[in-house]
C-alpha cells in the first residue's frame, strides 16, 4: 500500500482526533469541511465522469461521517468520565467536611466539659492550697515544702489544661493528631516534602532530637513550620528557594523559615495565619518574629523545652 493510498485513512484519523480533543465547534466544523472537500476532490479526480453516484455518498460517509461520529463519541465518553470523577471528588470533599465539622463539634463539647468541670476544680485546688500556705505559716517547714510542691504541681496541671482547651478550640489543630516526640522530625520532613512536590527548591536542616516539648508544644512546632510553608506557597512562585532550619538553641527549639521571591502580596504580620502562629507560640512561652528580608520573607520562632519526668528518667 503506497502513501497515496494511506492518505484517506490518515485524514479520517486526524478528523476523529480533532473531534475527540477539542470543544471548540468552529474547529470541528472547519476540519470536517476541509476533509470533506478533500475527499470529494479525490473522488472527482479519480472518476469525475461518475461523480454523481451512490458510491460517492458511501465513500464520504466512510471517510468523513464515521470518523466524525467516532471522535464525538469518544469526546463525550471522556467528558462523562471527567464529570464522574469531579462528582466523586465533590462527594469526598463533602464527606470530609462533614467529618471535620463533627470532629470540631466533638472537640468543642470536650473543651466545654474540661472548662466547666476539670479546670474549675483545679483552679479551686490551687486557690485553697495557697490559702493553706498562709494559714499554716508557722507549721513545720516540711509541711510547707509539701504544700509548695502540691501548689506548683497543681498550677502546672491547670496551665496544661488551659493550653489543652486552646488546642481543642482551635480549628487549625483539628487535622493534627497528638504526635510523639520521636515523630516530630518525620512530620516536619513530610511538610517539607509537600512543599518540594509543589515545585519549590527547599533546603532543610532538621535536628533529629527535638525532645523536651509537651504535646501542645509539639503541635505548635508543627503548626509554625506548616503555616510558614503554606505562606511560601501562597506568595512565592514555584521554583523559589526556601530554607527550613529546626534545631535546639538556648534551652529551646528554634525554627527559621526563609524564602526568596515574595511578591507584593506577602503576608501581613496582622494576617490571620500569622496571628494564629503568634498566639500558639505565646501560649507555650515562646517568641515569634516575622518580617521581610533583603531576599524575601523570614519566620523566626523559638519554643522553650520542658524536661518531663519520662525524659528525666532517660
Amino acid at each position: 500500500m503506497g502513501l497515496s493510498e494511506l492518505v484517506p485513512y490518515l485524514g479520517a484519523v486526524s478528523l476523529a482526533e480533532v473531534a475527540m480533543r477539542t470543544h471548540r465547534t468552529w474547529q470541528v466544523v472547519t476540519a470536517t469541511a476541509c476533509w470533506t472537500g478533500a475527499v470529494l476532490a479525490g473522488i472527482w479526480v479519480d472518476s469525475h465522469t461518475d461523480f454523481w453516484r451512490p458510491a460517492t455518498a458511501v465513500s464520504t460517509v466512510a471517510y468523513v461521517g464515521l470518523p466524525l461520529l467516532l471522535g464525538l463519541y469518544l469526546r463525550a465518553q471522556r467528558d462523562l468520565a471527567v464529570t464522574y470523577r469531579a462528582q466523586a471528588a465533590a462527594a469526598e470533599s463533602r464527606r470530609a467536611d462533614a467529618e471535620l465539622h463533627a470532629r470540631t463539634a466533638e472537640r468543642s463539647a470536650l473543651a466545654r466539659e474540661l472548662h466547666d468541670l476539670v479546670a474549675h476544680h483545679m483552679a479551686s485546688i490551687v486557690l485553697r492550697i495557697g490559702v493553706a500556705r498562709h494559714v499554716l505559716a508557722d507549721a513545720d517547714p516540711r509541711v510547707h515544702g509539701v504544700l509548695d510542691d502540691v501548689h506548683a504541681t497543681a498550677s502546672d496541671a491547670l496551665s496544661d489544661i488551659r493550653r489543652l482547651l486552646v488546642a481543642l478550640r482551635d480549628p487549625a489543630l483539628g487535622e493534627v493528631a497528638l504526635v510523639e516526640s520521636d515523630a516530630v522530625p518525620t512530620e516536619i520532613e513530610a511538610a517539607i516534602e509537600r512543599t518540594r512536590a509543589a515545585g519549590y527548591a527547599v533546603t532543610s536542616e532538621v535536628d533529629p532530637d527535638l525532645g523536651g516539648l509537651d504535646a501542645i508544644g509539639r503541635l505548635t512546632l508543627l503548626r509554625v513550620v506548616q503555616e510558614s510553608l503554606t505562606n511560601v506557597m501562597k506568595h512565592v512562585d514555584p521554583g523559589g528557594e526556601v530554607a527550613v532550619t529546626v534545631a535546639r538553641r538556648s534551652a529551646g527549639i528554634a525554627v527559621r523559615v526563609t524564602d526568596s521571591g515574595h511578591d507584593a502580596g506577602a503576608p501581613n504580620p496582622a494576617g490571620h495565619g500569622i496571628i494564629g502562629m503568634g498566639e500558639r507560640v505565646e501560649l507555650v512561652g515562646g517568641t515569634l518574629d516575622v518580617g521581610p528580608t533583603e531576599r524575601g520573607w523570614e519566620v523566626d520562632a523559638w519554643l522553650p523545652v520542658v524536661v518531663t519526668a519520662e525524659e528525666g528518667e532517660k
